[in-house]
């Protein structure tokens, strides 16, 4: 009996120190799996500026040739947005290769720049920007008769419409596609003694840094 009694009295100390042991330690920390951070908002506020290149195809009113090639070049504007709405100008100012020869002429657009608004719409959990754009449009036509491979250039202006989409992949990158068409009016030439102009399709792709 004094036997059993040692054994239990040994049992309910250990069990009371190990009590112990453990309310020193104080209470344990409570750990929880961090919460997913909100995806990324793209700014499409502010200046912009950018290049692009792609491809210009067309037909000369009054003359057989379709000028087509690659054009490339600069572009820069700027953002207002409200809400998922965004709407600002845009310009830019492009080499092209776009030619063609037709016996006895040969017709080709040098260069050519758009002046023009945009009005978009944001899809802001992808970071798109839809938009249409419309405006100003000039650049020079030339017309080379092949028989003497004299060039005369006129300067024309005109008008452009067109519609595209942007993606914003990083803080201040965003790239698009674009679709432009393009009339640049229509002026005489002396070289085939009518009026003659350009109207293009350009489809192209840019890069915008966003400051």
């Amino acid at each position: 009996m004094k036997r059993f009694l040692l054994a239990a009295s040994i049992a309910i100390t250990a069990a009371a120190g190990g009590v112990a042991s453990a309310a020193d330690l104080g209470p344990q920390p409570y750990y929880s799996s961090p919460k997913p951070s909100a995806p990324r908002v793209f700014n499409w506020a502010g200046f912009y500026a950018g290049a692009n290149i792609g491809y210009e195809w067309g037909s000369v009113a009054n003359a057989t040739p379709e000028p087509s090639g690659v054009a490339g070049g600069a572009q820069g504007g700027y953002n207002w947005q409200n809400n998922q709405f965004v709407y600002g100008i845009e310009g830019d100012i492009n080499l092209s290769d776009a030619n063609d020869t037709f016996a006895p002429y040969k017709f080709s657009n040098p260069w050519f720049g758009t002046f023009r608004g945009r009005l978009g719409y944001a899809f802001q959990q992808y970071n798109i920007l839809a938009y249409a754009t419309g405006g100003l449009a000039f650049g020079d036509l030339v017309a080379t008769a092949t028989a003497t491979s004299i060039d005369e250039t006129k300067t024309e202006v005109g008008w452009t419409v067109g519609a595209g989409a942007e993606y914003g992949f990083s803080a201040n990158w965003s790239a698009k596609v674009e679709y432009l068409y393009i009339d640049l009016g229509n002026r005489t030439f002396a070289t085939t003694g009518v009026g003659n102009g350009l109207s293009a399709s350009l489809l192209r792709l840019g890069v915008n840094y966003h400051f």
